[in-house]
């Protein structure tokens, strides 16, 4: 493993061979399996109270059609027409992680670099592929900010989320954009930029920026996390490529049926009104947390995501207890980047963050006891 430039304050660079200590498989879901299933999920970061009742209804009318071969086109168009783009720059995905094994099995990268703490699974996948992967760390006295400069020049994929899970820190698009370079794929995962207030920041549908590929999940705004649909915004040479790399029919019948009617007017205003909510939630869930007073709690901010990142001496031992007193939040030590006083916790409802702060309180004074 080798580290470059790691003065104070700036960005670490790491070749990784192994993943090292992180397990780059594990996620949010983990804490609600099995002994987990009855505990008030602060874990997962899929909206609460989705499927709305319409989606569901869309589906299980699709269900009639299950004995034809999925076609996708008429889900394709409605996503190029929602994001003002040709058909042949949409590709549909089972999930955005799909997409990030098709990126890493179908592009012919040389020095493929991931910009973390984020989401681990494009650097599974890529190592899966076979690839060796290169991180630029961001670091917490820097909070967590891009600085583009950090990303070696030779770097020929880089891959960066917006708003980035698990720190909630939205990018200026301005930022991401000075990472694009000729010969450079650029691929940023946009899978909760719906549930940013007027998708601030966002680069799904630009096409003035070299080499860009924008990845889309639909799973979490909608409660489809057991369907598996998202999609690939990308020039129609990259959308081309990766297609040869997916399976005949990849996309299942009622997951194209879900995706086209996420695509309509009523489900967009829908999830305009639902990201001011969340943000309204979590200014309650962060104000909070901020009052504890507890010595080394820290809040990253600004949290722009249905999602909050905090620093809390002995967070391990506190993750434990909460689960005793019926919650499930997300360990962080699974990022590269952060350790085990780290916990990434989801927004919810304003009566159950009430109840998980009290629940915190009584946590941390018996671990600090």
């Amino acid at each position: 493993m080798r580290t470059e430039g790691a003065g104070e304050g700036e960005a670490h660079e790491e070749n990784v061979h192994e993943g090292g200590a992180h397990d780059l498989r594990h996620h949010g879901d983990a804490e609600v399996r099995d002994d987990g299933s009855a505990l008030i999920d602060l874990a997962v970061n899929v909206r609460a109270d989705t499927p709305p009742p319409w989606l569901r209804e869309r589906i299980a009318a699709s269900l009639s059609g299950l004995a034809a071969y999925p076609d996708g086109r008429a889900a394709r168009a409605a996503v190029a027409a929602r994001h003002g783009l040709p058909v042949e720059r949409v590709l549909l995905t089972a999930g955005a992680a799909e997409a990030f094994v098709l990126l890493a099995r179908a592009l012919k990268v040389h020095r493929p670099v991931v910009v973390h703490p984020q989401f681990t699974e494009p650097e599974a996948a890529l190592r899966d592929a076979g690839h060796t992967v290169d991180r630029v760390l961001l670091r917490p006295e820097d909070g967590f900010r891009l600085d583009p400069a950090a990303v070696p020049e030779d770097a020929d994929l880089v891959v960066i989320g917006n708003p980035t899970n698990p720190t909630s820190l939205l990018h200026p698009a301005a930022s991401i954009s000075e990472l694009a370079r000729p010969g450079r794929v650029l691929v940023v995962d946009e899978a909760f930029m719906d549930a940013v207030p007027g998708e601030r920041e966002a680069l799904a549908g630009r096409t003035d920026v070299p080499g860009l590929v924008v990845l889309r999940s639909l799973t979490k705004t909608w409660g489809l996390a057991g369907l598996r649909i998202g999609y690939v915004l990308a020039s129609p040479e990259t959308i081309a490529s990766l297609e040869r790399a997916q399976p005949l029919w990849p996309v299942s019948t009622p997951a194209l049926a879900a995706a086209e009617a996420c695509m309509s007017a009523q489900a967009l205003a829908e999830a305009a009104h639902a990201a001011h909510r969340i943000a309204a939630d979590r200014a309650h869930l962060v104000a909070g947390l901020e009052e504890f007073g507890v010595d080394g709690l820290r809040v990253v901010e600004p949290a722009e995501g249905p999602f909050v990142l905090i620093r809390l001496p002995r967070a391990a031992a506190v993750r434990r207890r909460l689960r005793d007193l019926g919650f499930a939040v997300r360990r962080g030590d699974t990022f590269p980047g952060l350790d085990e006083e780290w916990l990434r916790l989801a927004v919810r409802d304003r009566g159950t963050v009430n109840r998980f702060l009290q629940a915190l309180d009584r946590a941390v004074t018996v671990v600090g006891g």
